[in-house]
């Protein structure tokens, strides 16, 4: 290490291996992502659905019908990962599939009335996951903006 960079550390610190695997962001997000997913399993279940589930619902709850390709960008998702979820979900009778109105080779989703009633047994999930991870509004708030700010410069 030169002085200069020895000379920037602080004295009562010992000097971080960039290269630390605890240090580094990608492996901190990814630690935290399957944590946070695994700690939905169990809110999620009773409800008969799966994370990736679950969130192609959150967006059918907030805009439907969606066609497919509209859903996987929302997602972020590649429409044949998609697929499968999608098919489950009309398998469970939460959603149906049809051809678009407007466009007859796009494949839209929409929820059933089992899909729309399932939003109500949904809406304590949040408060109930705060409680699960111990954080509170303001700071899931902070985390979110934080994400997406990270996810911006990532996509860019």
């Amino acid at each position: 290490m030169s002085t200069q960079a020895r000379a920037s550390v602080p004295v009562d610190q010992p000097p971080v291996d960039p290269l630390a695997l605890e240090s580094q962001i990608c492996f901190a997000l990814s630690v935290a992502s399957r944590s946070v997913v695994s700690a939905y399993r169990p809110v999620l279940e009773p409800m008969g659905l799966t994370h990736p589930q679950y969130l192609v619902m959150l967006a059918l709850w907030e805009q439907q019908p969606l066609a497919l390709r509209d859903l996987a960008r929302l997602l972020r998702l590649d429409p044949g990962t998609l697929s499968p979820l999608v098919k489950r979900l009309e398998a469970q009778g939460l959603v149906t599939r049809g051809r678009s109105v407007d466009d007859e080779r796009a494949l839209s989703i929409e929820l059933t009335p089992a899909g729309v009633a399932l939003r109500e047994q949904a809406e304590s999930i949040p408060g109930r996951m705060m409680a699960r991870l111990d954080v509170t509004r303001d700071e899931l708030v902070l985390l979110h903006r934080t994400m997406a700010k990270l996810i911006a410069a990532a996509e860019a």
